[in-house]
């Protein structure tokens, strides 16, 4: 297969200039909103602990909620081929940010819980993590570990 190149936009903009604009790190607040051509805006912030709001997105859950959903549409699509009937899938993902001189994460950890239908081989569902894995287009984007706990079980 020949390689394909897909492009993606968004516009990022920043909506808390308080008036001073960034006058001192206390004269703004870290509001953003993130925009794309027909899709419902995304409301941003910093962390809290970066006099963010807490009630918006932060960028390290985006980041950490990307990781989650790629491996998911993967997952599906793998079990989809495999013959087996994924029936729910709950992922209640985590991510480890250390804060040093640069700050950066050091690992995700995604711990999907499945329902498969009665009879699917659950084997081969855990295995294919493994693949989705290998195929997540942001999991290979990321230079820190994914892990994947999955816990498996039939209707």
């Amino acid at each position: 297969m020949a390689d394909r190149e897909h492009r993606y936009h968004v516009t990022v903009e920043w909506t808390g200039n308080k008036g001073q604009g960034t006058e001192s790190y206390k004269a703004y607040d870290r509001e953003f909103n993130v925009l794309a051509e027909a899709k419902t805006a995304i409301a941003g912030s910093s962390d809290p602990a970066f006099l963010g709001n807490a009630s918006r997105w932060n960028p390290e859950e985006m980041l950490l909620a990307s990781a989650s959903a790629c491996h998911k549409l993967w997952y599906l699509h793998l079990c989809a081929e495999a013959g087996i009937s994924v029936e729910s899938y709950l992922d209640k993902a985590e991510g480890t940010m250390m804060e040093a001189r640069q700050g950066r994460f050091t690992q995700i950890l995604l711990r999907p819980q499945i329902t498969l239908r009665a009879g699917d081989d659950i084997e081969l569902a855990k295995a294919l993590h493994h693949k989705a894995h290998e195929q997540c287009f942001i999991a290979n984007s990321l230079n820190f570990p994914i892990v994947c706990e999955p816990q498996i079980k039939h209707a």
